[in-house]
């Protein structure tokens, strides 16, 4: 705790107003560094939200210190925290790899919400401290996110003339340690005989190509390829 910021920690206007513009600036950093990179969320979204936590969080202190009110300076913020989770919902999109972007952004924005309740709660030094880290965790951690090694992913198409059939790839695919992702199955109708072909969604450490290779020579398949 930082002796000489003791004094702006009453609820006068001036403590109130730098908490506000304090909260601004914390959210305009992070919300800056999102409009950057072209994210759901931007620059005034996270203004808005820091902003807005902080208020809740005077909101509170005020009506407990001030009013005198019997009330819990710490249910407004509870809900703030709750509330962050539908605004951050909206930025979570899948896309059509089957892929989710957007977690980072709304992890962001929570992160961000909270900051602003410390603000607001005079908690500064917190405050900023948190807002440097999670720009860290945006900038330079994801730099490093880039460098880790993760498991590859695989998307084959398989047909087959053999319901079995397919419970035989699988049960391969698991003793490979492969993990089976998504799945997606449907029927082609080909004169008396019919024909299944199945979309499996597959990661693991196997070279793709060898895992084809075994696959095709599976009774009931009739082809094996990459997608």
């Amino acid at each position: 705790m930082l002796n000489s910021l003791n004094s702006l920690r009453n609820m006068d206007f001036v403590s109130m107003l730098l908490r506000l513009v304090l909260s601004c600036a914390c959210g305009a950093v992070i919300g800056l560094e999102r409009s950057y990179k072209n994210r759901p969320a931007g620059f005034r979204t996270h203004i808005l939200v820091c902003m807005g936590a902080c208020v809740a969080a005077l909101t509170g202190l005020y009506m407990y210190l001030v009013m005198k009110l019997p009330s819990d300076i710490s249910r407004i913020s509870s809900q703030v925290i709750s509330g962050l989770g539908f605004i951050g919902a909206g930025t979570i999109i899948v896309t059509k790899k089957l892929t989710i972007k957007g977690l980072t952004t709304a992890a962001g924005l929570w992160t961000t919400g909270i900051i602003g309740l410390a603000i607001g709660s005079g908690y500064y030094e917190i405050g900023l401290v948190g807002t440097v880290l999670v720009m860290l965790t945006e900038t330079w951690f994801a730099r490093l996110g880039a460098h880790i090694k993760r498991m590859p992913a695989y998307n084959i198409e398989l047909m087959y003339n053999q319901k079995t059939s397919l419970d035989e790839v699988l049960r391969f695919c698991k003793d490979s340690r492969m993990d089976i992702v998504n799945l997606k199955i449907h029927t082609l109708e080909e004169g008396s005989e019919a024909q299944y072909i199945a979309a499996v969604s597959l990661r693991g450490s196997k070279d793709c190509n060898d895992l084809l290779d075994e696959i095709r020579s599976m009774p009931g398949i009739l082809n094996a390829s990459g997608v």
